[in-house]
């Protein structure tokens, strides 16, 4: 009788564990002041996952920055090199903010610009709850930004990133007075 109670509820840990594994991705981001995991919410922002996750698999974040900084907001990457030259990318996406995800502290989000649906290889991710940036309304005024993971361990590390000092370089302002690189996002599990 116990060897069978055994064997059901491993059975059950294996559902489980496979149910959570088609719901979430883990990746780590390894950069040059530490790194953190983030879980992707694969069945929330599909779309947007798996664009990252095609970013991910190339190398394509690999030497790029964290070019925007701003305390106690967000910090964005994933599109520029060192030097502030912004690498080629992939088509947009379409913008999955309606997804019911909120723009909640440590989420990662698409970046875009002022088009809901022109969101390419740059994230970023909140260093508080941003509810300006959630969704709204299916207008450009209102559409927000696309959640689509979570950090889940070295927040303490986006908090390092979060407080690096900036300044302008260029057109670009709230740039890291050094470069803050992100060596290479790798899938977990």
């Amino acid at each position: 009788m116990v060897r069978k109670m055994f064997m059901v509820l491993a059975m059950l840990m294996l559902c489980c564990a496979a149910a959570y594994a088609e719901d979430f991705q883990r990746v780590k981001v390894e950069t040059s002041l530490g790194n953190f995991v983030a879980e992707l919410y694969m069945k929330k922002a599909p779309k947007t996952v798996r664009n990252f996750l095609v970013y991910a698999r190339s190398g394509f974040y690999d030497g790029t920055i964290f070019h925007r900084v701003i305390p106690g907001f967000v910090i964005q990457g994933g599109g520029f090199d060192e030097a502030m030259n912004q690498k080629p990318t992939r088509s947009p996406i379409e913008n999955e903010a309606g997804n019911g995800l909120k723009n909640l502290q440590y989420t990662l989000s698409m970046a875009r610009t002022s088009d809901p649906d022109s969101a390419t290889s740059q994230f970023f991710i909140n260093l508080k709850d941003n509810s300006s940036l959630d969704y709204r309304a299916s207008n450009a005024a209102g559409y927000g930004y696309a959640v689509f993971g979570k950090v889940v361990q070295g927040m303490d590390v986006v908090d390092r990133i979060g407080s690096v000092p900036t300044g302008r370089k260029g057109m670009f302002s709230d740039v890291p007075t050094w470069p803050v690189i992100i060596k290479r996002i790798t899938l977990l599990q």
